[in-house]
Parts: C-alpha cells; sequence; structure tokens
C-alpha cells in the first residue's frame, strides 16, 4: 500500500521517540510504501487534491531516513493519508484541511480533516467537562484571578494553540510574577486562554491514553521532572508503564462515541489524578514508549487498521484496486 505522510520535515523527527517515525518503520516493516511531504507541498488542480512527495526509506541506524526522488500524487488515488504536523493549528494548517476535504471518502484520512478543524487540543476537551478539573477560558486578567482564588489559589494557565507543554505555567498565591504570567499568555487580555485549577496528583504523573478507534491501545505515566510540573516527554519528563482505573476506564468509554463520530481516530488523552486535562489530535505521541512497557511494537496495530479500512474502501470504490 501507498501511504503519504502529511508533517514537518524529516530532520525534526527524533527516531527512538516520535510515534509518526514508528509509524512508518511498521508500515515498512509490514511491506508499505511510505511517502513524505510538508503541508507546503499540497495543491489542488481541477477540483482534485495531489501532493508533491517523496519516497521515504527510515532505518533506525542513522542516518534514520532516506529520501527518493520528488513525484507528483492524487491523494484519492493512494491507499491512507497520516495528517501528522505538529501544532500550533495555524492558518497554513486550516488550509491543508480544507484541500484534504477533496479526498473525504475515497482514501482513509486519520486523523479526519473536518475533525482536527473542530477539536482544538485544550477547547474539544470541553465537549467532556464532567471528566475535567475545574476550567475556564478567559482573556481578562481579573476574571481569571477571581477564577483561581475560587479554586483554593492555584492554577495553571495555557495558551489555546501550544502543545508540548509549551507556554503552560502555574499561577501560585503571592507570586509577583503572576500578572506578568497572565498578560504574556493572553496577550495583555488581548487572547483566550486556558485556566484550571492545579491537581497536586500531577507530581505523581499525567497519564497519556492512547486511543485508536475509540479503543484503548494503552497508556503510560509521563511524570515530571524535580524542578519542573509539566510532565510531558518534550519537556524532560519521564516515562513508567501503568494501567487505567476502572474510573478512567469509564471515562474514556463515555468519551470515544464523540471521538469516533468527529472522525477522531488516533487521539491521545491525557489525565491527571482521574481527570481528564486535553484531548490530542494533530499529532499525538508516546507509542515508542508505550511499546517499549508493552514489549511489542502498537504501531503495528495502527497500520494493521489502516490496512483494514484501505481494503473495505477500496472495495467500495468502482475502479478502485483491493491492494
Amino acid at each position: 500500500m501507498r501511504f503519504v505522510y502529511v508533517m514537518d520535515p524529516m530532520d525534526r523527527v527524533l527516531a527512538d521517540k516520535d510515534t509518526t517515525f514508528a509509524f512508518q518503520r511498521a508500515a515498512q516493516k509490514r511491506g508499505h510504501l511510505s511517502l513524505h511531504c510538508e503541508m507546503r507541498d499540497l495543491f489542488v488542480a481541477d477540483g482534485d487534491v495531489f501532493a508533491r512527495v517523496r519516497r521515504l526509506t527510515v532505518s533506525d541506524v542513522a542516518p534514520h531516513s532516506a529520501f527518493g526522488e520528488p513525484e507528483k500524487v492524487k491523494l484519492a488515488d493512494v491507499d491512507a493519508v497520516f495528517i501528522r504536523k505538529d501544532p500550533p493549528f495555524d492558518t497554513p494548517y486550516l488550509y491543508a484541511t480544507l484541500m484534504l476535504e477533496r479526498a473525504r471518502d475515497r482514501t482513509v484520512i486519520m486523523n479526519d480533516p473536518r475533525g482536527l478543524r473542530e477539536a482544538n487540543e485544550k477547547l474539544y476537551a470541553l465537549h467532556f467537562a464532567r471528566h475535567m478539573p475545574r476550567t475556564m477560558v478567559a482573556a481578562n486578567e481579573e476574571q481569571i484571578f477571581d477564577f483561581v482564588k475560587e479554586v483554593g489559589g492555584r492554577g495553571v494557565i495555557k495558551p489555546l494553540d501550544g502543545a508540548g507543554g509549551a507556554g503552560v505555567m502555574m499561577l501560585l498565591p503571592n507570586d509577583k510574577n503572576a500578572r506578568a504570567i497572565v498578560q504574556s499568555v493572553t496577550a495583555e487580555g488581548s487572547r483566550l486562554a486556558m485556566v484550571q485549577e492545579f491537581l497536586p496528583a500531577v507530581e505523581k504523573g499525567d497519564k497519556r491514553v492512547l486511543l485508536l478507534d475509540g479503543e484503548v491501545l494503552g497508556a503510560i505515566n509521563r511524570i515530571p521532572r524535580g524542578d519542573d510540573f509539566r510532565s510531558n516527554i518534550h519537556v524532560g519528563g519521564s516515562v513508567e508503564a501503568v494501567r487505567l482505573t476502572r474510573e478512567e476506564q469509564a471515562m474514556v468509554e463515555d468519551i470515544a462515541p464523540r471521538l469516533k463520530k468527529d472522525g477522531l481516530i488516533f487521539v491521545g488523552l491525557d489525565v491527571i489524578g482521574g481527570k481528564l486535562t486535553e484531548v490530542n489530535v494533530t499529532s499525538p505521541t508516546g507509542i515508542q514508549q508505550l511499546s517499549q512497557h508493552e514489549d511489542r511494537d502498537v504501531a503495528e496495530d495502527v497500520i494493521a487498521w489502516v490496512e483494514r479500512q484501505a481494503d473495505s474502501l477500496a472495495r467500495a470504490l468502482p475502479g478502485r484496486t483491493v491492494t
């Protein structure tokens, strides 16, 4: 099969950590062809969406990637498209999802471009507010400080378009930097931010729960460094094996139908102390760390799912060849 990865340049990819690399490696192992492009390589002509791609070979040994010659492909003719561009979800990202609509129902697209537009990774979680810590979204400085006072004097403020822990900061009582933090994150009251009550359980870790088509692939626990309250792997959090509690499994089962309805197939839920804090859909990570603890390549589960979907779609579309 031919899989197109719409993503960042490969020189930004960490072969031993990145989930996209794990997908490419697993697909290659299963005999499929990987085609790489960036969002700027997408284009529409005569009402169809195409991409300028290069054939990609990956290896666990440096150099970890090698490219073939550039070529043009119609995305409706490939077997699957993986949208794996890291945040932020900016204007070029928006345009890319709109162009990818032209391949809807003609190839497997993960995650669904319409779902990606609907699912800001901070705000989408509000669909499941019953499972979240107390949360406010606001730009007004006094509103934010009033809210933090209501939730016990300690809060966490996040930009709505960040990822990997970027811009996430604590708001603490008597911190003379607190107003500067709020003004920085909100651009002096002109930009909305998410503010949540501080969850002390973060010291014990932040669970990343990976879902595939609404089912749990597995989970890892990310533990903050001693000098940081953020647990993201990107900022130095360590990883340990973990299982979901019965209550967390029930929460996932409650959330899953909405994710499937919105075409959000590969998803990472962030859970602290049993509370949902974010729903990661643009480029969820953690599968390599999960694979290490499961002692098997969990990325192969994802590729096998894509194979089944591609086969099913090919059988349903006249003129398509089942690979």
